[in-house]
């Protein structure tokens, strides 16, 4: 039958006579017959498919292996083994110098039939060999197609463990070196058919085995850096890029940006070869790539890189908006190389003589796309017409093509190039473009971010807000054998001294980081600020005590003093004590622990449990900002439930505990809380705050620091596996625990716990609730029968001593905020007040309170945001609706200052008086010669950029100054700046030059 069919195909008749003969010789192979012809007919339609010289034969060679394939399954199977399948993989078929194109596409047409046979695995075997071996010889667009398509429909056959990233890697580099060789639309369109299937077999590796991308975006990067090849790598690369997952692109940009080994003309060659990308069509996200690969060079500070490449490249990515099929990603590419190249004109000036020509040809096209391109360049235009004045003969044949377009406002324009400069450039870029950088009009001083670092600033700005603390800092004497003290007086020094508009932390960065924190990362402010506190407290406590002149202050008993001088700093500022009491329920036995803390953390209730009207055996009280004045009797204090509580007889009922009542900013006319003894009837009207009440107020639906923190002081029931362990019983039992803060800290510090760990996804996540923040706050601190009668004594009161509860003032001091979803991620910032007694200096404090002037009223509310470099003006109505605002920013770190009063502490009442008599701290000589010496030479520096400038402008007409007011607005002003003894060194391009 073979005989036949071979004469059938070889003769001269025409085709429509072979087809029926060829259809009879196909009909009589589906019958039975030995396995001699079957082997024949095998061999000869194996012939015509792979050596034919016309398609029509190839086709009745196909047609016959599939009927063979279906209807002869064992003899198919035995004639196509993996030794055949070898010599067609490695001799090829057909005649020397002529063989065949289609060996892959036979052995793909085969497969389907020895999918279920014994000898399957050994073909997948040997193909996954084959295929690696075959790409390592860099074959050709086509047959690199060939085999895709060939793994896309028997993924089996794909290379596995390390040869499948070695396989990846080649692949490549294959396409690395695809190029189309004719220009004709369908040869063009065949080429990117041909790219498109080589790259989705990429993708479809990518997606099995994550593990493959890194290393071959490890080998784009090293083709594309190449600066020994003559020949630049295809622009087929970009294929391989839009299919790389974007959740990756922070960590390659980083990895990339900052890796020593790779040289700035790798870098340059490499992003310039990216940028030739913007010119493949039907590229996704290859733009995105570009942009970051551009931003984090603006990181890392590679401004050379970043000029030299928009300047090489800028023309081209223009001359791509002529094409539609590629022009969005080319716009985005443009828009930001224009946007951040802002130290001169030059960039914007090589595209003037292309603008109208490109503008005329979009208002000819007609399109969407057009129309939109053009609005976005006119904005772009006139960004750069702001940006650069003062060249009219060059601007008016691009502004008539233009003027029909729409103009953006001067707020828009300013958003765009601030948000678009590149960051810190006027320190490395002094010689091109130097600015004269001004400290912030509220007179305070910025923090560098060192590298994810603002958890950082945000805590040192906070403890700087907190005055007692800072002029107790201050005021170290210079051999006080404290060293990360003393580093946090100099750093303390220099932000309220320095000249500079912010300063670099980065000596005090290294003495107090943690060891297990990682480099670079971001880390969680409060695991920051305790172990900071614990360190310079243990620091102290080992026996390098700081001199206080507080010791000598009249106001405190020589008992008091003693116990006072006991203390460290760290225990006098934000020490605080707390009881906690464990009771039987069984035997009502009560034991008890005192334990001193720094901080109070505060769990969020369960969504389920409704805390505010929920029970608590201690009042939490939420007041306006007015002036508190405490009970008018003290024995109407507030007694402790487990002591004044009679214990139920057996049967009865236990007896309910206190419910927990908050006040809230009044409107005139509301009738004060019943419950409350410490309610002032202040008329809200004349409160200059009160307008900020609804602020403060948590609405129904959300939470209230009252909420945390009544959650944190109510009883908790110790049952089931949790039972308590009763000495009296000599068993486990019910018992009922409860916390009592008994000595509440100077400084009040309240962690939101906001971030839990989630079992299900292994990783910590964030509680986004909205929590309402009182400026002023009433927290209950249990007093024993001695300090009640010290009370009683000062009020002349002759009500007996016992225990109870008294209500401490605290005013909100600084908000530290998280932005965010994740403790491992997003950006620190915070809020902060100069925080002195509400009460003026030499008000009487037993009778009614004066009014404060006005400009003490004023400097309440007074607020300040500190975002790393930038300082600015802000308001309490600005802390209480951050996360109404922004849902991700929400109050993380809360810090309070107890109010002095007839209810605070001797101790603290002497650290506030203090601070009054004393006012800033005067200096030792050391500290004070090196701020000074580091003024001057900020000074120098700026006299020597201004020099500069004068010098690179006096050519140029004359222009607006606009941005010299709207750069000290951006978050990346950070002067070199630092304080050491040793300050000094760096001139406008060191970027941290001076540091401790």
């Amino acid at each position: 039958m073979d005989k036949i069919l071979e004469a059938v195909v070889m003769s001269s008749y025409p085709n429509n006579v072979k087809q029926g003969l060829v259809r009879r010789v196909i009909e009589a192979a589906k019958q039975p017959m030995d396995s001699e012809q079957c082997w024949s007919m095998l061999e000869l339609s194996t012939k015509l498919y792979l050596t034919g010289d016309t398609k029509y034969k190839r086709e009745i060679g196909k047609e016959v292996l599939e009927v063979y394939g279906h209807y002869h399954p064992e003899e198919f199977e035995e004639f196509f083994n993996v030794r055949f399948l070898l010599s067609l993989l490695q001799e090829g078929y057909g005649p020397l110098g002529k063989r065949s194109h289609y060996v892959l596409d036979y052995i793909q047409l085969g497969l389907q039939f020895v999918l279920e046979s014994p000898s399957a695995n050994s073909i997948f075997s040997l193909l996954r060999i084959e295929v690696l071996r075959k790409v390592c010889e860099r074959p050709s667009p086509k047959q690199c197609a060939k085999i895709s398509k060939l793994l896309t429909q028997h993924p089996q056959c794909i290379p596995t463990g390390k040869h499948q990233v070695l396989f990846c890697q080649q692949l490549i580099r294959c396409i690395g070196q695809f190029q189309c060789v004719s220009e004709g639309e369908e040869d063009i369109m065949e080429f990117l058919e041909q790219v498109n299937k080589v790259s989705g077999l990429l993708q479809r590796i990518w997606r099995t085995q994550t593990s493959a991308i890194l290393p071959s975006l490890k080998e784009l990067f090293t083709i594309i850096s190449s600066t020994e090849e003559q020949e630049a790598p295809s622009n087929a690369l970009a294929s391989v890029v839009q299919f790389v997952p974007l959740e990756l692109m922070d960590g390659v940009i980083r990895n990339l940006t900052n890796d020593d080994t790779i040289t700035d003309v790798q870098m340059m060659t490499a992003i310039g070869r990216m940028i030739d990308w913007v010119s493949w069509p039907l590229g996704k996200n290859i733009d995105k790539w570009i942009i970051a690969l551009l931003k984090g060079l603006a990181a890392v500070k590679k401004f050379s890189i970043l000029i030299e490449v928009t300047l090489s490249k800028i023309e081209k990515v223009f001359s791509k908006l002529l094409y539609p099929i590629v022009r969005e990603g080319a716009l985005s590419v443009l828009q930001y190389m224009l946007l951040s190249f802002q130290h001169s004109h030059e960039a914007f000036h090589l595209l003037l003589p292309h603008i109208p020509r490109l503008v005329a040809s979009l208002k000819k096209e007609d399109s969407n796309s057009a129309a939109s391109s053009l609005e976005q360049l006119a904005e772009l235009i006139h960004c750069m017409f702001f940006r650069f004045s003062g060249f009219p003969d060059l601007y008016e044949p691009v502004l008539e093509a233009v003027k029909a377009l729409p103009i953006p406002n001067e707020d828009r324009i300013k958003h765009l190039l601030g948000q678009n400069a590149w960051t810190s450039q006027k320190n490395e870029l002094a010689c091109f473009y130097p600015r004269l950088a001004s400290k912030s009009e509220t007179g305070k001083i910025g923090l560098i971010n060192l590298g994810n670092t603002c958890y950082m600033n945000s805590i040192i700005q906070s403890l700087f807000m907190a005055s007692d603390f800072r002029h107790s800092v201050l005021n170290l004497t210079e051999g006080n054998s404290q060293p990360l003290m003393t580093k946090l007086q100099w750093l303390f020094a220099f932000l309220e001294h320095s000249q500079r508009p912010a300063i670099s932390p980065e000596s005090f960065l290294s003495a107090s980081w943690p060891p297990w924190f990682t480099p670079g990362a971001q880390q969680d402010c409060s695991e920051y600020l305790k172990y900071l506190l614990d360190r310079l407290h243990e620091e102290e406590k080992t026996g390098k005590r700081i001199y206080q002149k507080l010791k000598e202050s009249s106001l405190m008993s020589q008992a008091v003093e003693h116990h006072y001088l006991n203390k460290t700093l760290i225990e006098k500022m934000f020490g605080g004590k707390m009881m906690t009491k464990i009771r039987c329920l069984k035997c009502l036995n009560v034991s008890s622990r005192e334990e001193a803390f720094t901080d109070l953390s505060l769990a969020f209730p369960p969504p389920d449990r409704h805390v505010r009207g929920s029970t608590s055996v201690l009042p939490v009280e939420e007041i306006g900002p007015q002036f508190i004045e405490p009970p008018e009797n003290p024995s109407q204090l507030m007694g402790s439930p487990w002591i004044r509580r009679k214990p139920p007889m057996a049967g009865e009922p236990a007896a309910p505990p206190m419910l927990v009542e908050t006040l809230s900013f009044q409107e005139p006319g509301e009738q004060g809380n019943p419950l409350s003894s410490d309610a002032v009837g202040v008329d809200a009207a004349k409160d200059p705050l009160s307008a900020f009440g609804e602020q403060a107020c948590a609405p129904k639906d959300s939470r209230s620091v009252l909420d945390l923190i009544n959650y944190f002081l109510s009883p908790e029931r110790l049952t089931a596996e949790n039972k308590y362990h009763c000495e009296k019983c000599a068993s486990l039992q019910d018992a009922e625990k409860v916390a009592e803060l008994t000595e509440g800290p100077h400084y009040l510090i309240l962690t939101l716990l906001r971030f839990s760990f989630d079992p299900r996804t292994m990783k910590r996540k964030k509680i986004l609730d909205n929590v309402s923040i009182p400026v002023v706050l009433k927290l209950p601190v249990l007093v024993s029968p001695e300090e009640t009668e010290d009370v009683c004594r000062r009020e002349k009161d002759r009500a007996g001593p016992e225990s109870g509860f008294m209500s401490v003032v605290y005013d909100l001091c600084s908000v530290v905020v998280h932005s965010g979803i994740s403790s491992e991620s997003g950006h620190y910032y915070c809020y902060s007040r100069e925080c002195t007694d509400t009460v003026p200096h030499g008000q009487p404090r037993d009778g009614t309170p004066k009014p404060a002037s006005d400009k003490q009223l004023d400097f309440e509310i007074q607020w300040y945001l500190f975002n790393d470099t930038r300082v600015s003006f802000s308001s309490f109505e600005s802390v209480s609706n951050v996360t109404s605002f922004f849902p991700k920013d929400t109050a993380y770190v809360l810090f309070y200052r107890q109010r002095p009063g007839r209810q605070s502490c001797p101790l603290h009442e002497a650290l506030a008086e203090a601070g009054r008599l004393h006012g800033e701290p005067s200096l030792h000589k050391d500290l004070m010669e090196a701020i000074s010496k580091d003024n001057i030479l900020y000074l120098q520096e700026q006299e020597k950029e201004a020099r500069n400038r004068a010098a690179y402008i006096s050519a140029l007409p004359k222009s607006p100054l606009w941005w010299r007011d709207s750069d000290r607005d951006k978050d990346d002003d950070n002067s070199s700046g630092g304080c050491s003894p040793a300050a000094g060194g760096g001139g406008s391009g060191s970027f941290h030059g001076l540091v401790f």
